[in-house]
This record gives C-alpha cells, sequence and structure tokens, in this order.
C-alpha cells in the first residue's frame, strides 16, 4: 500500500516568508554551518503524522476540516530567534511564535484527538511549541559566531498573520531537500 510522509501546518503568507529568508541570509552573513529551509517550506508545524497510507488521507483531511470549522481564525506575531535544545548544542534554529502562541497550542490539540483516534498520529513525548525552522546544523557543537548572531536577533521580529486556515501537506524527500505539496486545506471560521 502506497504511503505518504504527511503533516498539518499552518502557512505564513508571503510577506512573513520573505521576512523569514531576509533572516536567513543575514543569519548565514554572521555564522556558517546551518542547512536552510528553502522559503516555500517555511511554516509553522502543527502534526507531524510521517507515513500515512493513502487510503487514510482522506479522513485525516476530513478529521482536520472537522475541527478547523468549529474555531475561529486568529492572528499571530512571527518573533524571536531560538535553537533546540539548547546554543551549547544547537539543532535547529527556529523564530517562535509570540501573540497567538496559546491560539496555535489550542489549535494544535484540538486536532490532535481525531487523529489518535484515526490511528494516524503518535502523540510527541515533547510539550508541543509553536515555531518556524529556519534551519538545522550540520554539526553538534555551535559553529563559530553561531552564540553572538542568536543574541543578536533574538528579538527580531517578523510581523503579523492571520491564521484562516490549516493545511494538510505531503513531504516528499528528495536529494535537493523536500518538496511540500498542499493536500487539503481546512478554514477557520470567520469571526462574527
Amino acid at each position: 500500500m502506497p504511503r505518504l510522509r504527511t503533516f498539518i501546518a499552518l502557512d505564513l503568507g508571503k510577506p512573513i516568508r520573505d521576512r523569514l529568508v531576509a533572516l536567513q541570509d543575514n543569519f548565514a552573513k554572521d555564522t556558517s554551518g546551518v542547512k536552510w529551509v528553502g522559503p516555500d517550506n517555511l511554516h509553522v508545524t502543527l502534526l507531524f503524522l510521517g507515513e500515512v497510507e493513502d487510503r487514510d488521507v482522506p479522513a485525516v483531511c476530513r478529521a482536520v476540516a472537522d475541527v478547523t470549522q468549529t474555531l475561529p481564525l486568529f492572528s499571530i506575531s512571527v518573533e524571536g530567534v531560538g535553537c533546540f535544545p539548547n546554543p551549547r548544542r544547537p539543532h535547529v534554529l527556529w523564530v517562535g511564535v509570540r501573540a497567538g502562541a496559546q491560539d496555535v497550542v489550542a489549535l494544535h490539540d484540538a486536532i490532535e484527538p481525531p487523529l489518535l483516534v484515526l490511528g494516524c498520529y503518535r502523540r510527541e513525548e515533547r510539550k508541543y511549541s509553536p515555531h518556524v525552522t529556519l534551519g538545522r546544523l550540520r554539526s553538534q557543537q555551535a559553529p563559530l559566531g553561531f552564540a553572538q548572531a542568536l543574541t543578536k536577533y533574538q528579538a527580531w521580529k517578523a510581523g503579523d498573520a492571520v491564521v484562516g486556515e490549516v493545511h494538510v501537506m505531503s513531504s516528499e524527500l528528495t536529494p535537493q531537500g523536500p518538496n511540500y505539496s498542499v493536500l487539503s486545506r481546512a478554514k477557520l471560521m470567520e469571526k462574527r
């Protein structure tokens, strides 16, 4: 049975993505050793499902749409640079979600139960933290200039975005990096 590498995500819109790309360019001038996420692949992941059988994808899309039609759209601010797991041994460089983070977490928490019921998702052990992955570090040690760049951009702001829909995405891994495709778009309710 064919399988699709699948995840649930929030698109940030082109203006925010353009600012994130500018940040990547500036950060790259201050340090090296980071494999940057491509401009079209910058997003907030809500849930990573992994390999999902083709026949289960429509049920995943329906489950997400059933949840989103009950929740109102909201705004987020994309700002603040950090890294996982810590600055001494950084693996992932990210930009956080500040304002609206609680709404993103609530959306994650609402979508998770129906996917668990479908058997298409396994709950992660770590607490969900909304962020945009900017890049992954190639080494286990922080490269030269990384700590200074992290401090320099710690308070950086990309701006605000309205979250009006949730995307069910597929990810095809290639030697050039992943190619993402939107499988479905589930709209949130308009505010009344």
